[in-house]
């Protein structure tokens, strides 16, 4: 045989090889990094406009992604939050609605007894049992390995469904931030929003590393949710010294920027451990916000030179504790481009699955539901710009177990740049929060701060009549209450 005839041989047996790999490549699933700041405002990032604020790893991210910067919670608090990313539902379907189950965290914290402490609060862990979390679809269906790590508030991470974690709902001793509680007899449990998870970002990144170099060829999905910038706004001094050349920096912004380049630090990091092994091709990045955080001038209770939250924030049914931008990164499939159209973290499980090619009706969703955020991401259809928002807000503890109805406090829908917040009395009593007394009706374009009631403006009451008739048809299909 000739040497021209065994490099035509060689050369087609290179083409075959080749191009079978790129059958198996298109076959394979991605991996899956989940990224979720605790407590942030939407805007405070580089790439969304804040040029204090320093995030240059965030920043480096959103370059390389689909960036969607209208975007939502469906709450403004993390535990419910949290289960609607671990689930594509809203709260009021998925039942954790709340922060604290039955009978709530002061009375959690009166209890004499660990054992009666974690047998009460254990009661609301079947929730997540039975629900069909993103970590048990992904195994089922395509036999992904998951790591738990950080905020996690359903007890032990196999409750969700998750391969491997952190939380194991166990007190961690001497940890400060986060994850304890202590109960009037002096005894220490895991407060319920954590543990041993939370070490994760302010401490370590090393369970991370270890599932990285011991998932072999598995598919992985990691869930990245450390307490940051979350308070306590405790960061390391080299963290504060970032700022110390802002002389107009205001300080009760300080602390607070000081955590969330201590977060975006740690997102760096966590990136680079994708790319230095040669995963990022096949990975795909997501990162969005729980809930809204925005530092006010009041000094906190208890907590030396910090500030708490402003009152329209975390726990509010108001812009600052909603909004967040969701950003998908992955390359060769995901071009880099910013979406203004309106989307909601409900969307980002089914966006996931779809990614991953595990069926569904991704394209054409359930009204009032959710929508794959990969098809715009990829320019394969477009954003609707008129789709409607919904949410609800509840007090931090919930009054019984599989009734969202009895504890709703408001429920809100945005569209074409209304916004309609409902309160809602409960036993005679106003609105929990007081954050309003009286339905209202805010123009998000002319009043992005919602100062302006105009529930009551004849102007607006054909849009108003659209828009509470929508969210009653939304609520109404998923309780066992209608309003």
């Amino acid at each position: 045989m000739s040497d021209r005839c065994i490099n035509i041989i060689g050369y087609c047996l290179f083409i075959v090889f080749f191009l079978s790999l790129k059958i198996i490549n298109a076959a394979s699933p991605p991996n899956v990094v989940m990224i979720i700041s605790d407590d942030q405002y939407y805007a405070d990032f580089g790439f969304m406009g804040n040029e204090q604020v320093q995030t240059p790893h965030i920043d480096a991210l959103a370059a390389k992604s689909a960036r969607f910067v209208n975007g939502s919670v469906p709450t403004s608090v993390c535990s419910p939050s949290l289960a609607t990313l671990l689930t594509g539902l809203y709260p009021h379907e998925h039942g954790i609605h709340y922060n604290h189950p039955p009978p709530g965290n002061s009375a959690f914290n009166k209890m004499t007894s660990a054992d009666e402490y974690t047998k009460t609060r254990s009661e609301s862990f079947r929730l997540i049992r039975e629900l069909d979390t993103l970590p048990r679809v992904l195994l089922r269906e395509k036999n992904y390995r998951s790591l738990q790590t950080g905020k996690f508030w359903e007890g032990h991470y196999k409750n969700a469904g998750f391969t491997d974690g952190m939380t194991v709902f166990e007190p961690v001793p001497g940890q400060t931030f986060g994850g304890n509680r202590k109960l009037a007899n002096g005894e220490l449990v895991a407060h319920g929003n954590g543990d041993w998870g939370l070490r994760i970002g302010r401490e370590t990144m090393e369970p991370i590393k270890n599932f990285l170099d011991d998932v072999g060829e598995s598919p992985f999905f990691i869930w990245y949710a450390p307490y940051l910038p979350h308070q306590p706004h405790d960061s390391p001094k080299s963290f504060y010294d970032l700022y110390k050349d802002q002389p107009k920096l205001p300080k009760h912004h300080l602390p607070y920027y000081a955590s969330i380049s201590q977060f975006d630090e740690t997102v760096g990091e966590l990136v680079e451990m994708i790319d230095s092994r040669g995963l990022a091709s096949n990975t795909l990045f997501v990162f969005v916000i729980d809930n809204g955080w925005e530092a006010s001038k009041i000094p906190q209770r208890g907590r030396l030179a910090e500030f708490a939250h402003t009152k329209k924030s975390k726990r509010a049914p108001f812009e600052p504790g909603l909004r967040t931008p969701i950003l998908l990164r992955w390359d060769g499939k995901i071009s880099p481009k910013q979406f203004e159209g309106p989307v909601s973290s409900i969307d980002i499980v089914p966006t996931i699955l779809d990614a991953c090619g595990i069926p569904g009706n991704y394209e054409a969703p359930e009204v009032f539901r959710w929508v794959s955020l990969l098809s715009p991401a990829m320019r394969k259809h477009r954003l609707d710009p008129h789709r409607p928002l919904f949410g609800e807000i509840y007090p931090g503890d919930s009054t019984v177990l599989g009734h969202p109805e009895w504890d709703i406090a408001y429920r809100w829908i945005k569209q074409d740049g209304l916004k309609l917040i409902m309160p809602h009395k409960r036993n005679g009593k106003p609105p929990w929060g007081s954050y309003l007394k009286k339905p209202a009706l805010y123009d998000l374009n002319r009043d992005p701060k919602e100062t302006m009631n105009l529930f009551n403006d004849v102007e607006y009451k054909k849009r108003r009549d659209s828009l509470e008739k929508q969210l009653d048809e939304w609520w109404n299909g998923r309780t066992s209450s209608t309003f």
